[in-house]
């Protein structure tokens, strides 16, 4: 799925998306902005890279940071629900990850990224997707490439 989907789908459903990423560094926003007329159905994006950025900007709990690490499907949602209730959006994705180069473990290796979709009105869905050690901006892409797809197909199903 393209960002030109997701705007296209946005604008056809009215409906205003918001992003809350960490290993993307803004790369989802910069995707869905990148194309002209965005402004109709893009709120905004966080950017929460470090955990205090997470707590402070979306409201992520500490003891979750604590418990389960940044790298996490609970971290994904709270950033996801996060960025739903602080923005005008009634969708939202999340993404927190780690896209190398090193920087893994065995429980958590390089290019693991969760996701987080919180959408008005619905459970909050959440998933891990193992890419592999692609390389930083392969890893990266791959979370993009992702992440417009679950936002489009949640669109499709409104």
């Amino acid at each position: 799925m393209s960002a030109q989907d997701l705007l296209a789908l946005a604008i056809e459903r009215s409906v205003m998306v918001a992003t809350a990423e960490s290993c993307t560094g803004g790369l989802i926003a910069g995707a869905i902005t990148d194309i002209p007329g965005s402004s109709a159905v893009f709120d905004r994006g966080f950017v929460t890279y470090t955990n205090a950025a997470k707590e402070q900007m979306l409201g992520v709990s500490g003891d979750t940071l604590a418990a389960f690490g940044a790298v996490s499907e609970p971290v994904a949602l709270e950033m996801a629900e996060g960025a739903l209730s602080r923005s005008d959006a009634a969708l939202t994705v999340s993404v927190t990850g780690i896209a190398g180069p090193g920087g893994g473990s065995a429980d958590k290796p390089e290019g693991r990224v969760c996701f987080g979709l919180a959408e008005r009105g619905k459970a909050t869905f959440v998933e891990t997707v193992d890419f592999g050690a692609l390389g930083r901006d392969a890893v990266r892409q791959a979370t993009v490439a992702h992440a417009l797809t679950l936002l489009t197909t949640a669109l499709r199903q409104t």
